[in-house]
């Protein structure tokens, strides 16, 4: 080999290389800015919203969408999108979107090298040939050996391929996606928690403050006796109704204890 080819193979071996670090500090750019959103919020739909909006700025998609799979897996749901931020909380019929269901039941990630062509895309793929959709990448949102939901990426035809590095980082996306409901599940699930032992302790001083009064109402409930047989004449018929009320509720109250 002459010294320059020697040169210029070394000068693409060095290009190659820099297209590889500027792609790293892509992803490491990206994974920075998403770790600040979603670190910052404890709600799923602004988590979701924001993996949605960083991913598709970041590759320059056609379209990426998150789909989550209610318990059981009977339903699956759309709940953000990169090209409409409006679209949430979306029932889709799994029958248009083979490549997701395929993703959720195997827990693996499906890619479609070419979307116009594929098979297993069956009608769709006209469809998509017509939005001059190149590639869709289907990466599963995994819990505890689990796919609870899915993200979804489509590039253009005439737009970059997507990579290896690129696959990976994406998993890693996936992976921070996942701790980041889960973290939003428990908060919801503590905040409803806290909701509810509020209202029973807001019902319990409401019945504590019901029953002080009704003791007191019976406390000063003239009594008949056998010196003074008229002492309860003339007692309101309403006062008699509380006074009755006010006992049934104490017994009820002693029963229940």
């Amino acid at each position: 080999m002459t010294s320059a080819a020697m040169a210029i193979d070394d000068v693409e071996r060095l290009q190659t290389r820099l297209t590889a670090l500027e792609q790293e500090r892509k992803h490491l750019l990206a994974v920075i800015e998403i770790l600040q959103d979603i670190g910052g919020s404890l709600h799923f739909a602004e988590v979701v919203q924001s993996v949605a909006l960083r991913l598709g700025e970041t590759f320059g998609l056609d379209r990426c969408s998150i789909f989550l799979a209610e318990r059981g897996g009977d339903k699956v749901r759309l709940v953000a999108s990169y090209e409409d931020p409006g679209i949430r909380n979306y029932v889709v019929d799994l029958d248009r979107y083979p490549e997701l269901r395929r993703a959720l039941q195997t827990g693996e990630t499906v890619f479609i090298a070419d979307a116009a062509t594929d098979p297993s895309l069956g009608p769709a793929r006209w469809a998509l040939a017509a939005r001059k959709v190149k590639t869709i990448t289907v990466i599963p949102i995994s819990w505890r050996g689990g796919a609870i939901g899915a993200i979804f990426l489509r590039t253009f035809r005439d737009g970059p391929s997507f990579s290896a590095a690129d696959l990976q980082f994406c998993q890693v996306v996936a992976n921070l996606t996942a701790k980041a409901l889960r973290n939003a599940h428990r908060f919801e699930r503590l905040r409803k928690r806290k909701g509810e032992d509020e209202d029973a302790r807001r019902r319990a001083q409401e019945q504590a403050a019901l029953i002080g009064f009704m003791r007191r109402l019976l406390d000063d409930y003239p009594r008949p006796s056998a010196d003074e047989p008229g002492l309860g004449e003339g007692i309101s018929p309403e006062i008699e109704r509380l006074v009755g009320v006010a006992q049934a509720v104490l017994n009820q109250e002693s029963t229940a204890r």
